[in-house]
C-alpha cells in the first residue's frame, strides 16, 4: 500500500472507531439527545471556525447563493437527523437506533430513482428485502414485550432518512463549495436549526451536571471536528467502495462499546436482525458502486 494511501487507511480507521463511541456518550450524557445533539455540534462548529477562516484568506474561494442554499438546507437535514437519531438512543438503547439510522444508503438509493431517474439494479432490491427482513427481526421481540425499543427503531429509521438527505444535497452543493467551505456552513446551519429544535421542545440550554458538559466537550472536539476531519482527509486518498463499508462498521462497533460500557445486551432476534440489516446496507453500497463504475 502507498504510504499515502496507508495514512489515510489509518486515519479512517481511527475515525470510524472514535465515531463508534458516539451513541454510547450520547447516552453517559444523562441529558436530552438534541441537548447533547446542540453542544456535539456547536462545540465543533467552533473547533473549525480558525480553520475556516485560515483557508478563507489563504485561497479566498468564491462562495455563491446557491452553494449557501445547498449547504443550509443540508444543515437542516442533518439537524433532523442528529434530534431524531439523539432522541432514539436515550428512550430505547445506543445499537438499535445507530442500526437504524445507517440504513442511509437504502434511502439514498430510493431517493436518486425518484429525483434523478436513476434505475436501481437487482441488487439493490435484494439489499432493500434484506434490510426490511433485519428491522422486522429487530422489532418482532418488542411487539410481545414492549420496552420501548420500537420507538427508538422508528426514530433510527427517520433519522436515516433525513442523513439520506444531507447526502443528497451534498452532491450538488459541493460543486459550488470547496470541502471546508461545504462542511463549515453546514455544520453551522445545523448548529442553528438544532438550537431552534431545542427551544421548541421547551429544553433548556443549562442546568447539566459537570459530567455532561466534559461529555458534550469531548463529543464536540473528538467527534464533530476530529473524526469527521480525518474521514474527510481519507475521502481525498481512498476510494469510496473502501471508505463506504468501513463506516458501515460503526453500529458492531456501537453494540460492542454498549455492551461493555452501558452493560446493554440484545435479544437473540435483535443480534440476528442486526447483522441482516448490515448485510443488506453492504448489498445495497455495492450494487450502487457496481452501478457507478460501469456508467
Amino acid at each position: 500500500m502507498h504510504q499515502q494511501n496507508k495514512k489515510a487507511y489509518i486515519a479512517l480507521i481511527v475515525g470510524a472507531i472514535i465515531i463508534g463511541f458516539s451513541p454510547v456518550l450520547i447516552k453517559m450524557a444523562n441529558a436530552p439527545g438534541i441537548v447533547s445533539s446542540f453542544y456535539r455540534l456547536l462545540i465543533g462548529t467552533l473547533t473549525l471556525t480558525p480553520f475556516f477562516v485560515y483557508s478563507y484568506l489563504k485561497n479566498k474561494p468564491k462562495i455563491p447563493i446557491k452553494g449557501v442554499i445547498f449547504a443550509s438546507l443540508a444543515g437542516l437535514c442533518f439537524a433532523l437527523d442528529m434530534s431524531l437519531w439523539t432522541t432514539g438512543i436515550m428512550i430505547s438503547t445506543a445499537t438499535i437506533p445507530t442500526i437504524a439510522g445507517n440504513l442511509a444508503p437504502l434511502w439514498v438509493g430510493i431517493m436518486a430513482m425518484i429525483f434523478f431517474k436513476e434505475r436501481n439494479k437487482a441488487g439493490f432490491w435484494l439489499g432493500l428485502s434484506l434490510s426490511l427482513a433485519g428491522v422486522t427481526l429487530l422489532v418482532v421481540h418488542d411487539l410481545y414485550h414492549p420496552t420501548g425499543m420500537m420507538k427508538g427503531l422508528l426514530l433510527g429509521l427517520l433519522a436515516g432518512f433525513f442523513y439520506a438527505g444531507f447526502l443528497v444535497l451534498t452532491q450538488p452543493g459541493r460543486r459550488y463549495l470547496n470541502t471546508i467551505t461545504f462542511l463549515y456552513i453546514s455544520s453551522f446551519a445545523t448548529t442553528v436549526f438544532i438550537g431552534i429544535f431545542l427551544l421548541a421542545n421547551g429544553l433548556s440550554f443549562t442546568g447539566y451536571p459537570a459530567k455532561s458538559w466534559i461529555i458534550f466537550l469531548i463529543m464536540g472536539v473528538s467527534m464533530q471536528a476530529g473524526a469527521w476531519f480525518l474521514i474527510n482527509y481519507s475521502q481525498g486518498h481512498l476510494p469510496a467502495s473502501l471508505i463506504a463499508p468501513t463506516l458501515l462498521t460503526q453500529p458492531v462497533l456501537a453494540g460492542i462499546i454498549a455492551y461493555f460500557l452501558l452493560g446493554e445486551v440484545l435479544t437473540f432476534w435483535q443480534f440476528i436482525g442486526g447483522i441482516v440489516v448490515v448485510a443488506g446496507i453492504y448489498q445495497v453500497h455495492f450494487s450502487r458502486t457496481r452501478k457507478a463504475k460501469n456508467q
